[in-house]
């Protein structure tokens, strides 16, 4: 007998790979960011709707629910008489074939580090010694032109990457313009440096041409446009680390199933850093981070390994606790059962 799996036409979804987007979850609120299918189940995968954000295919996607529902027993021989679920919760693990700032920032889990252009008589640091002095962001900048003004511009040159931010001015809280980067507890923690907002901060951007007062940025910044009193630096490259009291936090959208015509949709509203779901579901060795693909020969690619575990929201539909929402969108004419 085959073992072949078959279905009638259009009605098994069928892909190549999964496309991730996330969006950034107002820490503050806690409230995430909210893909509505009936506005945007069928959107382009290279123009995603505002606030996601195409962080690209993924591999090895692979998605749990760790809900548990529990029942109460009555009567002389235990039976079921009422179920409920006790506990909400959804866990997903996936390779990011793309490495970026994002992508390091979101599989990290912790604070993720922009390395500032240093003096190069500072001290060495594992993040980077005392960086250059930023130059101010003058009014009228907006989410991919930085002007600077005359003089300033010849500092930076096509291809230099640069971080565009407030100074850190003793406050305590998230901070980052846009996207939460980081939370500060107590200025002593990071010695009051006043470049720290922009060592953590999503506001980074690659320089794609210039005038002769601002800088072109090849894509928007992901926070938004630069904070009034904003300032850049000369960014060279990133660095997180293993460890580290910051959780990350962002909403996350994966789409699946193109090729048949439908397509599938999970959409986790708040997905925070977990461990490795493993073949038991646990693993104690947790997060591996990153994964080796062998290609050619000796050559091999490395993808970013990322796990996750999604808190919980209120719906506000009918106020029921959510961790993750499937929507299914047919190809046209397929039967629907």
């Amino acid at each position: 007998m085959s073992s072949d799996v078959t279905s009638r036409i259009g009605m098994a979804p069928v892909g190549r790979r999964v496309r991730a987007y996330v969006a950034p979850v107002d820490r503050g609120s806690e409230r995430p960011a909210i893909f509505d299918p009936g506005k945007h189940g069928c959107f382009p995968l290279d123009a995603p709707p505002s606030p996601w954000i195409d962080v690209g295919w993924i591999e090895n996607f692979r998605r749990a629910s760790t809900s548990v529902i529990d029942e109460v027993r009555t009567g002389p021989q235990g039976s079921i008489s009422v179920q409920f679920r006790r506990t909400v919760g959804a866990s997903v693990e996936l390779d990011f074939c793309d490495w970026g700032k994002l992508q390091m920032a979101i599989s990290a889990g912790t604070q993720h580090m922009n390395v500032l252009g240093v003096d190069p008589n500072s001290e060495d640091e594992p993040m980077g010694g005392t960086p250059v002095a930023p130059f101010a962001v003058l009014p009228g900048s907006t989410i991919q032109e930085i002007i600077l003004g005359p003089g300033a511009v010849d500092s930076f040159a096509i291809g230099d990457l640069v971080a565009v931010d407030v100074d850190y001015q003793q406050q305590v809280g998230y901070v980052g313009t846009g996207i939460a980067a980081a939370y500060v507890s107590d200025p002593a923690d990071i010695f009051s440096d006043v470049n720290y907002i922009r060592r953590v901060t999503f506001n980074v951007g690659c320089v794609k041409g210039k005038t002769a007062t601002s800088l072109l940025l090849d894509q928007p910044m992901p926070g938004g446009a630069p904070a009034a009193m904003s300032a850049a630096q000369k960014v060279v490259g990133f660095v997180d680390r293993d460890g580290g009291n910051f959780l990350q936090e962002w909403s996350a959208l994966f789409v699946a199933g193109e090729e048949s015509g439908g397509r599938i949709c999970y959409y986790y509203p708040r997905l925070r850093p977990g461990r490795t779901l493993g073949s038991t579901g646990k693993s104690p060795l947790g997060n591996t981070p990153e994964s080796q693909y062998a290609l050619i020969g000796t050559l091999s690619r490395v993808a970013l390994h990322g796990t996750f575990v999604a808190l919980p929201w209120r719906d506000g539909i009918d106020n029921e606790q959510i961790a993750c929402y499937r929507s299914y969108f047919p190809a046209r004419f397929s039967p629907l059962y």
